[in-house]
């Protein structure tokens, strides 16, 4: 392909992606892969080109443009070799008009910017945009991160955790010996802290509460050393069936799945009502903490949203609540810089709950943030997290 028809097929596939942003549709990752997937004409070269392209539109407005060339003509505006492509051949875009539309404002969502974390200050912004390393949790139950290391030499060992590594942006793992044996988890480095928070140890009983594909889920697993009773629940049925392939492949032999209807989740888990040494709540959330890696979730998030999600987690809380044993601990996590969602949320708890208290998570990372703990791009090298250990009087 020439450099105009990549241009134009940028075009073409951040239509698609800005239709399903704002109709509910699949994510960028997935509607890019089916879009590849029905033009076999285009190679691998081709198919990096018009994706960076696209990946670069998306990370320069917050606001989701009108359409996709109206994003592109405008980048064009600042940019000589973009604008060059605009030359009406064949197989490109029309030439670009003076007054033709052209998207506007910077990469956040203006209406987002009051929501935020203080901390997140004007020189932490950019890097909540920028592309994301590859992290990676040792497996302890099968490995060492030394032995890790030794199979994967452009591997950092990061100081913050006892089992994380890091990758260069980009890196091909998705073939390697240590993920198809289950080796290693592909988990950043925010997720890991919120496992050790938890402080899951053998024996225990561990509730994940929102596991979803379970990568905490086989972290608590790995910490307690396959010793215990660990349960993960969740209401996607989709997103559970994942955990089974993943936990044989990383030998977690001693999980629970149970699948929640919403609204029944109390009695659905009211055998464990009162005796959970640990409740882990990886809350449904803005996602803001990981737009480095889904950029696109940018135009997906309005105040409507924001505060369904508010709601859902107040909720979640108060079923977690009701599962920990006296002097047991409660962890929230989100995966979120926004205020409402993290330290909002715990603030309130801890004013509904009487004798409840925070406690230190002990990590080896993030800055205090209200009752618990904010871990960013910025500041950290991870995603973005919010979380707080509570300890049930």
């Amino acid at each position: 392909m020439k450099p105009a028809a990549r241009l134009q097929s940028a075009i073409e596939l951040l239509d698609i992606i800005l239709d399903a942003a704002k109709e509910g549709g699949g994510s960028a990752d997935q509607l890019a892969k089916s879009f590849f997937a029905a033009r076999r004409y285009a190679g691998s070269k081709d198919r990096r080109a018009v994706r960076e392209l696209v990946w670069n539109a998306i990370r320069r407005f917050g606001e989701r443009p009108q359409n996709a060339r109206s994003a592109f003509v405008a980048m064009a505006d600042s940019d000589m070799e973009l604008a060059n492509l605009f030359d009406g051949s064949d197989y490109g875009p029309a030439t670009r008009g003076a007054d033709e539309p052209r998207a506007r404002g910077g990469p956040l969502p203006l209406w987002i910017i009051p929501h935020l974390s203080d901390l997140i200050e004007t020189h932490e912004r950019s890097a909540l945009l920028d592309r994301a390393p590859l992290d990676l949790r040792a497996n302890t139950l099968k490995t060492s991160r030394e032995d890790v290391a030794a199979q994967l030499p452009d591997a950092d060992v990061l100081v913050q955790t006892s089992y994380a590594l890091r990758l260069p942006t980009g890196y091909q793992v998705e073939n390697h010996p240590v993920l198809l044996d289950g080796f290693v988890e592909i988990q950043d480095l925010g997720s890991q802290l919120i496992v050790d928070a938890c402080t899951a140890r053998p024996g225990m009983t561990v509730l994940d509460l929102c596991a979803g594909a379970g990568g905490k889920t086989l972290g608590l697993a790995a910490a307690m050393k396959n010793d215990g009773h660990l349960i993960a629940s969740d209401t996607n049925r989709n997103r559970l069936d994942q955990l089974k392939p993943r936990a044989n492949r990383a030998g977690a032999t001693m999980l629970e799945t149970r699948l929640m209807n919403p609204g029944r989740e109390i009695d659905m888990l009211s055998d464990l009502a009162g005796n959970c040494d640990v409740v882990l709540i990886d809350a449904p959330c803005s996602g803001s903490g990981t737009w480095r890696r889904n950029p696109e979730t940018r135009w997906r998030l309005n105040p409507v949203r924001l505060d369904r999600v508010l709601a859902e987690q107040e909720k979640l809380l108060n079923i977690g609540a009701d599962m920990v044993a006296p002097s047991g601990h409660l962890v929230y996590a989100v995966c979120s810089i926004i205020a409402n969602e993290g330290r909002g949320q715990v603030s309130n708890f801890l004013k509904s709950h009487i004798g409840w208290r925070a406690v230190d998570p002990g990590v080896g990372a993030g800055r205090p943030e209200g009752d618990g703990i904010i871990v960013t791009p910025y500041h950290d090298g991870s995603d973005g997290f919010f979380f707080a250990k509570l300890a049930k009087p």
